[in-house]
């Protein structure tokens, strides 16, 4: 195995681009690999390019009628099709579509391959990690979803047990509907509840299909929910699930649209908070699949202040060197911020937050939302795995 870890990227993997007022403005993966080259990141990384995905591959997932409405539309995005959701307010078609959609797939599978055949211990694709696409029609930004079909490579491949850990601020409801029904995946997802957030999805009763119960797990944040509270929730449920599950390889989504400032969602997270998150997936998956770990990006939409110093340390993180928190962001990237926007950006790597939790055994709150929460998921699955949802 390489000693080092692999980076999935280059400069085309820009191209995914809903146009200049889409909230995912593609400028923050160039600014978190533009960041993450300056802070030296990078040196100690792999940093590989990766092929398209095909249609034979695409259909793994996605439906062979949608892939070739995809295609009509990339070729001729003039007028959207609704009715798979394209040509909408969160979906606009745009040229080449099709071929920007599925290099980001073909790179969460190039990501999940180098780890599979031991070509390195861990990889990440930042540009990844759009968990909203269905079968059989886009959602959410989410064209082809990549991570999905990275997870049905290692399916194919001979991984016979996989967890996915999605941490975005929305539901990852594509990547769960798609293996519903598979006991060899298991799929957390922990987010902003359904009542105040798209998609609308992710209650805690939605715990798996016949044959599968217990394999789909939800924890349903309260808006508000600050570090403390995330990582409260994290490690009451995430950690010990995934023990019992004992995957073979560890897939992850990385949203960090679980920011306070964030423009689109509730959820109070620092960047601080965020980093920890992310240390903390390393460690299970060290601890549970001997490292074996593919990281992907997702949402995200402050997209010069968070996405581009949470993501440099995602990339530290899965480099095996993690960034201090208080180091200095590097002169020329606060330059380029500056030059964008008119206004400074961030001087450190940090919110200068200190990050701590209340351990779930230290005491359930039945007055505290977020506790009530958390119990209704260790409830609705605990059970289902063979643990006792109890402290």
């Amino acid at each position: 195995m390489s000693g080092k870890a692999v980076l999935v990227f280059d400069e085309t993997m820009t191209s995914y681009n809903f146009g200049p007022s889409h909230p995912m403005a593609p400028v923050r993966i160039d600014l978190t690999i533009s960041l993450a080259r300056e802070l030296g990141i990078l040196d100690d990384m792999d940093v590989i390019s990766a092929a398209a995905a095909t249609e034979e591959d695409l259909n793994r997932i996605h439906s062979a009628e949608y892939i070739e409405k995809v295609h009509k539309l990339s070729d001729n995005p003039i007028h959207g099709d609704p009715s798979i959701g394209l040509g909408t307010a969160d979906n606009p078609v745009f040229a080449q579509m099709h071929e920007a959609s599925a290099l980001a797939a073909g790179a969460s599978v190039e990501a999940a391959r180098r780890v599979w055949t031991g070509q390195a211990p861990r990889s990440v694709n930042i540009a990844g990690g759009l968990h909203h696409a269905m079968r059989d029609h886009a959602s959410g930004f989410c064209i082809y979803n990549d991570v999905a079909l990275a997870i049905r490579w290692l399916l194919d491949n001979g991984a016979e047990r996989v967890a996915y850990v999605d941490v975005d601020a929305h539901h990852g409801d594509g990547v769960q509907a798609l293996f519903y029904d598979d006991p060899r995946v298991l799929t957390i997802s922990i987010h902003e509840g359904p009542q105040t957030l798209f998609p609308g999805t992710g209650y805690a009763t939605e715990t798996g299909g016949e044959g599968a119960e217990g394999s789909s797990v939800n924890v349903a944040l309260p808006p508000g929910t600050s570090d403390a509270g995330w990582l409260r929730a994290f490690h009451a449920v995430v950690p010990p699930i995934v023990r019992e599950f004992n995957p073979d390889i560890m897939v992850t989504q990385h949203g960090c649209d679980s920011h306070m400032d964030d423009p689109l969602t509730n959820l109070m997270l620092t960047v601080d908070g965020q980093r920890t998150s992310y240390l903390a997936l390393r460690d299970l998956a060290e601890e549970v699949c001997g490292g074996k770990w593919v990281a992907t990006g997702g949402g995200g939409y402050a997209v010069m202040d968070v996405v581009p110093r949470a993501w440099a340390h995602l990339l530290a993180i899965v480099a095996g060197t993690p960034v201090n928190p208080e180091s200095v962001t590097p002169e020329e990237w606060r330059a380029r911020i500056a030059h964008l926007r008119g206004s400074a950006a961030p001087l450190t790597m940090s919110d200068g937050r200190t990050v701590g939790y209340r351990a779930w055994e230290d005491g359930y709150d039945p007055a505290s939302w977020l506790d009530r929460s958390i119990q209704a998921t260790r409830t609705a699955v605990f059970p289902l795995n063979g643990l006792d949802p109890q402290p």
